[in-house]
């Protein structure tokens, strides 16, 4: 009897260091064989993931509720690859003005797009923290969303092409943008969010949340036909993760349906805030084959 070759994965992961032990080899399994797509940020295969192009990969949290609100063919995993803390990625020239969250309304804030995670979260802590009015604002997006049918709302515009957020920003085009931590190396560009690290503990603690933003999702025809995978690729997530535990934000990078649970409820409510999805999926949903 000839030996049962594993099963070959179409997949997508962004380079972190809890991927890493996994693209490299260092984790495997040998019922699974895995053909990592070759991508710079993991978020320019995106739209190709809500298209079904992957077997199993990374995919922002937003994205997949939008994903899952169109009925894409998508399963998500109880995993997050990747977490960024929002309060610091909203940032403002300091060579203009001073501009605090009371400051926003009427102002020009640039975004990638308008259903990114990151936004996402900004967006909400603005609206339920600080009491922001988000429809005083005019948000000027650079990309289109990664599902086709999110609408964008009309106080959301498109930056003229060929420039750059954080160039518009710098150049006092735009009156604040979410960015990069990185783009904020200089000290040109500084938090909007007074001391976002403060904040961003007494966001933790009030919500009982971490941050998370790309996630886990397989197709849906896989899941269903083989139900073993995604407890597999959960585990080889998770020993992957654990060769990392002195990476910046480990804490963030849970597994577990109830570890993730509050974390998943506060987006969703946040989506639902700003209309991006259409109801306030419960959180078990998000898990049905």
């Amino acid at each position: 009897m000839s030996a049962v070759l594993p099963l070959k994965l179409k997949a997508m992961f962004g380079d972190y260091p809890n991927t890493a032990a996994l693209k490299s080899g260092g984790i495997s399994s040998p019922r699974l064989q895995f053909e990592f797509a070759e991508v710079k940020l993991a978020q320019t295969a995106f739209k190709a993931v809500v298209r079904g192009e992957f077997d199993v990969a990374e995919l922002a949290i937003v994205t997949y509720l939008q994903a899952f609100a169109h009925g894409k063919p998508l399963t998500l995993l109880p995993t997050v690859v990747m977490a960024i803390p929002p309060h610091p990625c909203l940032a403002y020239n300091t060579t203009r003005s001073k501009l605090g969250p009371g400051d926003l309304a009427g102002k020009r804030i640039g975004i990638r797009a308008h259903s990114v995670t990151t936004v996402t979260w900004v967006r909400g802590i603005l609206a339920n923290d600080y009491g922001v009015n988000l429809d005083s604002i005019q948000w000027v997006a650079f990309e289109d969303p990664h599902v086709p049918e999110c609408v964008e709302p009309a106080n959301v515009s498109r930056a003229p092409a060929g420039k750059t957020l954080a160039g518009m920003l710098r150049a006092g085009e735009l009156d604040a943008g979410v960015v990069s931590l990185a783009d904020q190396k200089d000290g040109v560009l500084a938090p909007v969010i007074p001391d976002p690290a403060a904040a961003l503990a007494r966001w933790r603690e009030r919500y009982k949340v971490r941050p998370l933003n790309h996630v886990v999702v397989l197709h849906r025809d896989l899941a269903r036909a083989q139900p073993w995978v995604a407890d597999e690729v959960l585990r080889l997530l998770q020993q992957s993760a654990a060769r990392a535990p002195d990476m910046p934000g480990a804490d963030s990078i849970q597994s577990g349906i109830e570890a993730l649970r509050p974390t998943l409820d506060l987006i969703i409510h946040y989506a639902f805030q700003q209309g991006l999805i259409p109801r306030r999926f419960a959180v078990d949903e998000l898990f049905n084959m």
